[in-house]
């Protein structure tokens, strides 16, 4: 072990700002000028994407640590936001939202217009016990509909999860696939369907 080594990890320890649970204030301003100048040429409707909802600003200013005054406010904007089907139904074909799960397409520049967007599900869950490639950004879903006893209200839940994981968890790392427009009502109910009925792969 060198010298020098020694001496730098001694530093690293005797420096809080360098500690682990130190983390240095977030400068929004400079964030917002980073994430500008980093795109450039943007297609018509693509600036908004650029600019932080008032949930977004909030988790970046606190890393995703809001204090309870603060997660309460966000939960509480971002369930007003959700919207169930309007026939009350929230299950739709569980074959279909496979698909949806298994599709990480959509919203790239490179996409042709019309592309369908899909969830992109398992780049951050194991969801069919059988598919050897997932994430584990999120929880394991596996068994996700046979532990919940495949209950309409945990169905509506999920549904309600799906449409936005911030009316559910402040800060949740999941996107608001409904909020944000990213997937249909349609792709939603499917997905749904694919955790909660009872002849879908992850209840196996």
């Amino acid at each position: 072990m060198t010298t020098k080594f020694l001496v730098f990890s001694a530093l690293l320890l005797a420096t809080p700002a360098l500690a682990a649970d130190v983390a240095p204030a977030v400068d929004a301003a400079r964030v917002e000028k980073t994430v500008a100048s980093s795109f450039t040429n943007l297609p018509e409707g693509w600036d908004d994407r650029l600019r932080q909802d008032e949930a977004q600003r909030i988790c970046t200013e606190t890393r995703n640590q809001p204090p309870e005054e603060q997660a309460d406010k966000i939960i509480a904007a971002e369930k007003a936001k959700v919207k169930l089907p309007a026939d009350g139904k929230v299950l739709g074909d569980w074959k279909a939202g496979e698909k949806v799960a298994q599709n990480g397409r959509g919203f790239q520049f490179s996409d042709p217009a019309g592309t369908e967007a899909g969830g992109n599900c398992y780049a951050c869950h194991q969801l069919d016990p059988k598919e050897t490639s997932y994430g584990t950004l999120g929880p394991s879903l596996k068994g996700y509909g046979r532990a919940l006893k495949f209950s309409d209200d945990a169905a509506k839940a999920t549904y309600a999860k799906i449409y936005d994981a911030q009316s559910v968890l402040a800060c949740s790392n999941m996107p608001r696939f409904g909020s944000n427009h990213v997937l249909t009502e349609t792709q939603m109910k499917d997905v749904t369907a694919y955790l909660l009925d009872p002849a879908s792969p992850v209840n196996k």
